[in-house]
């Protein structure tokens, strides 16, 4: 089990009512599915739209139970952003 940092950016942050908070878990698919335990509702709807860094590289369309985390590691939500 590894301890970070979930970072969230626009739509997600509004969402999620937070801009970052800590993860405890092995793989990317675990700390989602407690991101969604906890903020049940508009966050879980953002995050289908969502793309995801892991320590500074992107998840892609690798399964996020294929996504190891790292202690002391970060994951960044990015919705997708208008313009850009």
């Amino acid at each position: 089990m590894a301890t970070g940092t979930i970072r969230y950016w626009a739509a997600a942050k509004a969402a999620s009512g937070t801009a970052e908070e800590p993860y405890s878990a092995r793989t990317l698919a675990e700390a989602l599915d407690a991101v969604r335990e906890r903020h049940p509702g508009e966050l879980t709807r953002v995050l289908l739209r969502c793309s995801f860094l892991v320590n500074d590289e992107p998840v892609g369309k690798r399964p996020h139970d294929a996504v190891l985390l790292t202690e002391g590691g970060t994951v960044e939500v990015l919705p997708p952003f208008a313009g850009g």
